[in-house]
């Protein structure tokens, strides 16, 4: 979808809430004791016995890079499957996952923007690029599983993102601001609130030069820099229809281009999301959610010679459109105080293609491929909480019925149009029963004691199952034959809060990932191989394939403190986890899973008083295996970022930031061919913010 398509969305559903204002005012004003949030059900007493982690508005705006996945970085233990942020990484890369179960770029962590799904149709990464921080009002990160309330996919854990309501945002917000390696960042939001409701629209663009991904000792002519552009727009209306029920309607679109450093590295991804939600907010609460998305991916690759002199084109993906929809019911009964249910019902479908040009000679790719199907998942699920006195018990479950149909992996060559795979895989079903129960007891006052067990799982991607791909000289096949991953796990943490401002909560965990979906090391080039073809000396060939598990340890620290307007916050995640295996993984056995470090550490130090704002924030990560076979690792990283906010007048405000001050490498992947990539090198910031209303 192009810009001008996003731009024209968006004024059409701008239109809406204004419609809605023109009607007479007694069909849009709620009753005197209703407040129009734009939120969803009260959260559910029984959280109380997770670790949840919240992020508010007031710290997301003040992030050093301005972007999503740096603010969840907040959290220790949540991560990517690789270090590097949405400028410079690989969107394919960009998987969420918690608690060192590991990863394979699609994510295992449940990300849910206003209750929708928000990983790719087709290949389950997140696309960070889509969600400017200033429309996000709130972030809750609960660690630990199990596939209940949220829905399938939450196997190590859910990220709730709510947007900003009116609390959150002026009538009129702009920032600006110039960065280093010609980099610019640009933002605008525009709020109409009225009694019956409000209706916001914003829009955000980023581009820069980029950097040179390629460690300065590996590279050679043929490594340059990786410039990126990207635009995002939403537009979204809530209104209240009358006694205690609300309207929500969002429509958002966003373009991502980016390269990855050399020749033939270009990749694009672009997508609209569209949903509506109704909120009923009386004795029995009540919503019901149906959403739409379209996204469409592209990427080429590249070869590059020992000498890194020459670059050349080894595939052109050169479209993967896909497609989710889906929808949610949830009933909230009134039975007595101190008692809440949830029930309900969710469906999601996805489908999606890849489409690629292989096989080059003479720079010209003489065979085509296209791979894709459809996956379908739903389930009935239920919640329940007990308050009595000190303690909450909290008990949940679902049952999921999945189905994969249309799966096809069709190869050919291009001038004949000779068929050379013509693989049809048979339809698959299953169910899959899943919960959590969890119990918190406060003895003392300052003191809470909180446990929980759960059970989770996740369906394979149509990436996972159906496409195989390339990074650089490395191949990894696709595996069709894939299993559900079903995680179990327990945890038990206490809560200190021995004033006000002040809080310090530990928690120590068990999981166990059955059926971890992993890229197995299968053989070295050169030589040819199933599912992929020729792979050259310096590559290394893998398969998909279910592990049998991948066991993982840890212990989970976060403490804040307040006094005034200095603030200070501290997050830790050591986590031990082993690879279960067997068979022909078994070399694997033992081993630690690639991209997962042992240590995780954030800690923040600030101050906030009118609209200034001064903060530092120390990131650290532990050493960590680049592949499966533990061969290769990425060094530690440890980084400093900064921020500045200073109002000049009531509504002008200059802003400074810096990401990375000391430029330190962060080291995010290694080749087959020992070349060793870079996350983002210092850069600084400086800007102006206009806040009217």
């Amino acid at each position: 979808m192009t810009v001008r398509a996003i731009a024209l969305l968006l004024c059409g559903v701008s239109a809406l809430p204004a419609a809605a204002q023109e009607r007479p005012a007694a069909d849009v004003s709620p009753a005197p004791d209703i407040v129009v949030i734009g939120r969803g059900l009260p959260a559910r007493p029984g959280d109380r016995t997770a670790d949840v982690v919240a992020i508010d508005a007031a710290r997301i705006r003040e992030s050093a890079s301005g972007r999503l996945e740096t603010v969840l970085a907040d959290v220790a233990g949540l991560q990517q499957f690789r270090r590097s942020d949405s400028r410079s990484a690989n969107p394919t890369s960009q998987g969420l996952s918690l608690r060192g179960i590991g990863g394979n770029a699609s994510s295992r962590a449940l990300l849910v923007l206003d209750g929708v799904p928000q990983a790719d149709p087709f290949g389950g990464w997140v696309p960070f690029p889509a969600y400017a921080t200033d429309r996000i009002g709130l972030i809750r990160v609960t660690r630990g599983g199990g596939s209940g309330y949220f829905g399938p996919g939450a196997l190590a854990g859910t990220i709730e993102i709510a947007s900003a309501d009116p609390a959150d945002q002026p009538a009129l917000a702009a920032d600006v601001a110039y960065g280093s390696r010609r980099s610019l960042s640009a933002a605008a939001s525009g709020l109409l609130r009225r009694d019956g409701g409000f209706a916001t629209v914003s829009a955000a663009y980023d581009r820069g030069d980029g950097f040179v991904p390629t460690v300065a000792e590996s590279r050679g002519s043929a490594d340059r820099a990786a410039p990126f552009e990207q635009f995002s727009a939403a537009a979204r209306a809530v209104v209240a229809l009358g006694g205690q029920t609300e309207l929500q309607t969002n429509l958002s679109g966003f373009t991502d281009t980016r390269e990855r450093g050399t020749a033939f590295t270009r990749n694009r991804s672009q997508g609209a999301d569209a949903s509506v939600r109704l909120i009923g907010r009386g004795d029995w609460g009540w919503s019901a959610l149906a959403y739409l998305q379209t996204r469409a991916f592209a990427s080429q690759f590249a070869s590059v010679d020992a000498t890194r002199t020459t670059a050349t084109q080894t595939l052109d993906q050169y479209n993967t459109p896909a497609t989710g929809t889906g929808g949610r019911i949830e009933l909230k009964p009134s039975v007595g105080e101190g008692r809440d249910l949830r029930l309900g019902a969710d469906v999601r479908r996805v489908s999606g293609q890849t489409q690629e040009l292989y096989t080059y000679a003479n720079a010209l790719p003489t065979r085509r491929r296209v791979a894709g199907g459809t996956a379908l998942t739903y389930g009935l699920f239920t919640d329940a909480s007990l308050t009595a006195g000190p303690a909450t018990l909290t008990l949940g479950g679902r049952v999921d019925r999945w189905r994969l149909t249309d799966g096809a992996l069709r190869e050919a060559v291009i001038v004949t149009g000779v068929p050379l795979t013509n693989a049809i895989f048979p339809e698959r079903r299953g169910t899959e029963w899943t919960g959590r129960a969890g119990i918190a007891v406060t003895p003392v006052a300052p003191v809470t004691l909180r446990a929980s067990a759960y059970r989770g799982w996740r369906l394979p991607t149509l990436n996972e199952l159906y496409r195989p791909f390339r990074v650089g000289a490395d191949a990894v096949a696709a595996d069709a034959a894939l299993e559900p991953e079903r995680l179990s796990g327990i945890d038990g943490g206490v809560t200190l809060a021995p004033g006000a401002g002040v809080s310090f909560t530990a928690t120590l965990f068990w999981n166990r990932l059955d059926g971890a979906i992993a890229n197995v090391t299968a053989g070295r080039g050169p030589g040819t191989f199933p599912g992929v073809g020729f792979v050259a000396a310096n590559g290394i060939y893998r398969v998909r394939r279910n592990l049998d598990a991948i066991r993982s340890t840890g212990l989970e620290l976060d403490a804040r403190w307040q006094s005034g307007p200095v603030f200070a916050q501290a997050s830790w995640s050591h986590v031990d986890p082993r690879v279960v295996a067997s068979g022909a993984a078994a070399a694997l056995d033992g081993l630690r899973p690639a991209q997962t470090p042992r240590d995780l550490t954030s800690a923040t130090l600030g101050w906030r008083k009118g609209g200034a704002a001064v903060s530092t924030t120390l990131r650290h990560a532990a050493r960590q295996f680049e592949d499966d076979q533990n061969s290769r690792s990425l060094a530690p990283a440890t980084t400093l970022d900064g921020y500045a906010a200073l109002p000049l007048t009531r509504t002008l405000g200059v802003e400074l930031r810096a990401e990375n001050v000391f430029d330190a490498r962060v080291e995010t992947g290694i080749s087959g061919n020992a070349i060793v990539e870079r996350a983002t090198p210092r850069t600084v910031w400086v800007g102006l913010t206009l806040r009217t209303g």
